[in-house]
């Protein structure tokens, strides 16, 4: 199978190319490395461009062959997005309205797509399915879900077909080490809480204790990473297999607090974590938890690494081996 992994080089991205290296595909990574990194494409080739280069898609696509084409080159900061709308709309929908372009021309009619749970908004209810509503509430939400609706236009007039998969909180890393988190700003909730326990940071801020949840801080929703990729993985057999669009909501299905998240850090590094009190953020739910039903139900796919103390397990290992501590 002949794979193209744009945005490769990224953290979801390149521990999906080395679960697709494993697998035997022929890969090729397209990744602009902005925000990714040369040395973590471990399987295939890499192709350094951008999607705002239409000359290099037309290259890559008209002197390579490939049976599906995986994109997880987004902008991803909502902060960012609501200072910079230009850069989201841009990036996130444009961009990839020029590489749908290009697979479009050449024929190529399989795309796996990182979507995400900002598509939602405020959540109605929880956990959150397929069908809740999409009420996005900032401009990278807005991003990703112009671009499903791109898609399913994309399927009726072309005939173009692609699975969609909303992850609500991407963490963790490879259990071999060899993969990790590395990105800089470093936003996501695990790392940094582990920079803590490394000495990389002094401390961290929980941004507010007053939440309607048993430990009053909020809730959300955690897979790890290999889980993640096993269900990209078992998506592009099904697309292949059957051809038909689908949309899944991506997550553990179980929430876990803030509170917990550090308390969890501590047991497994034995490092005392500063946390500071910080206000609560604007449009921040109590709880968001994915209702992962669908795709365990239609794929099979169940989590393989469910249980927080080994999603911190694997993060520390690579948080020690990135910064020696």
């Amino acid at each position: 199978m002949k794979v193209l992994v744009v945005g490769g080089a990224g953290y979801i991205g390149s521990h999906m190319v080395k679960l697709l290296g494993k697998q035997g595909c022929q890969v090729t990574v397209f990744d602009n490395l902005s925000f990714g990194h040369a040395d973590a494409v471990l399987f295939g080739d890499l192709i350094v461009g951008d999607l705002a280069d239409t000359e290099a898609l037309e290259q890559l696509f008209t002197t390579q062959s490939f049976d599906v084409v995986m994109h997880f080159a987004s902008s991803i900061l909502v902060g960012e997005s609501v200072v910079d709308p230009a850069k989201y709309y841009r990036n996130n929908f444009a961009n990839t309205q020029n590489l749908l372009d290009v697979m479009v021309k050449h024929d190529v009619k399989h795309f796996i797509f990182s979507s995400t749970a900002a598509i939602f908004g405020e959540p109605q209810y929880t956990p959150i399915d397929e069908q809740h509503p999409k009420q996005p509430i900032n401009p990278y939400g807005r991003s990703k879900w112009m671009v499903e609706q791109m898609l399913e236009d994309y399927d009726r007039a072309y005939g173009l077909k692609s699975t969609c998969l909303r992850y609500f909180n991407a963490c963790g890393a490879d259990p071999d080490g060899e993969l990790g988190e590395r990105h800089d700003p470093e936003t996501h909730l695990i790392p940094l809480v582990l920079q803590v326990a490394s000495g990389k940071r002094e401390s961290i801020t929980v941004f507010g204790k007053n939440y309607n949840t048993k430990d009053g801080t909020c809730i959300r929703d955690y897979i790890h990473i290999v889980d993640l990729c096993q269900a990209h993985w078992l998506a592009i057999q099904q697309l292949l297999r059957y051809n038909n669009s689908k949309r899944y909501n991506l997550g553990n299905g179980v929430g876990f607090s803030v509170q917990q998240v550090i308390d969890v850090c501590k047991k497994v590094t034995g490092k005392h974590i500063t946390a500071i009190d910080g206000d609560r953020r604007e449009g921040d739910p109590d709880v968001l938890v994915a209702d992962a039903k669908l795709i365990q139900k239609e794929l099979g796919w169940e989590p393989q690494y469910p249980n927080l103390d080994v999603i911190v397990e694997h993060a520390w290992g690579w948080e020690k081996e990135e910064y020696g501590k």
